[in-house]
């Protein structure tokens, strides 16, 4: 069997050896020069990461093309997803001082530009239902509020946070936590109340009580909806 081969069809066992995945999963493989591409559609983001994840283990992959994308919750079209990031970021408070833009065929047009300047920006494109963010972030805290909000738009099938830093700023799992907690308090669908975030070495991981299994599993999207975060682990328990 050649390397090409073997890698791919090794790869492909690690995919299918995820439990959310499962044997009867389908995504398109290529492997060229230490390059995994991966390409296809998932149910949702914590399969899209999970997979990115074993994919990327494997020794023989040095770079990794991410063309997976999420089944959307309500099939919508791409100025559609646009017009509701936008809106969304625009009534965002936390953002209220970043200028906002949209590409509109292929051409920025400036939604928003705050009187006070270098308060950072961000740009929104959107392509077959893939939203891309660029610009400037004035911290992690809003770059990853931002991302949250595409994410969240029910027509986005992947989100590509591209946006850059004002001013360089260190990982740390205690902004995670504390991005894990605003997203989930900005939820209307969570009780952040009702549950508690612990974040080691950029896993996530989720503690507390809800009514419903569909309220456990939105808040494990929001972890993972996070810029920065590697892992989750749902310790949730469901309570009628």
């Amino acid at each position: 069997m050649q390397e090409r081969e073997r890698v791919l069809e090794e790869v492909r066992a690690a995919l299918h050896s995820e439990p959310r995945f499962g044997p009867g999963g389908k995504v398109a493989l290529a492997f060229e020069g230490g390059t995994l591409t991966i390409e296809g559609e998932v149910e949702n983001v914590a399969v899209k990461k999970l997979l990115l994840e074993r994919a990327a283990a494997h020794p023989a992959v040095t770079g990794l093309i991410d063309r997976l994308r999420v089944e959307p919750a309500e099939p919508m079209g791409d100025k559609q997803i646009r017009d509701l990031v936008r809106d969304a970021l625009l009534q965002e408070p936390a953002l209220a001082e970043m200028t906002i833009r949209e590409f509109v065929k292929g051409e920025p047009l400036t939604v928003r530009e705050p009187p006070v300047a270098g308060r950072g920006e961000v740009s929104i494109a959107v392509e077959d239902g893939v939203v891309t963010l660029t610009g400037d972030a004035l911290s992690l805290a809003h770059k990853r509020l931002a991302g949250v909000l595409a994410w969240w738009v029910p027509g986005s099938r992947d989100v590509v946070n591209g946006l850059g830093l004002l001013a360089p700023e260190q990982e740390l799992d205690a902004e995670i936590t504390d991005a894990v907690d605003m997203a989930l308090e900005k939820d209307p669908f969570v009780d952040a109340s009702q549950i508690r975030v612990l974040t080691q070495n950029a896993k996530v991981i989720l503690h507390g009580i809800v009514p419903t299994e569909s309220e456990r599993e939105m808040a494990e999207f929001d972890a993972w909806y996070v810029f920065g975060v590697d892992a989750v682990e749902n310790k949730i328990e469901v309570r009628a």
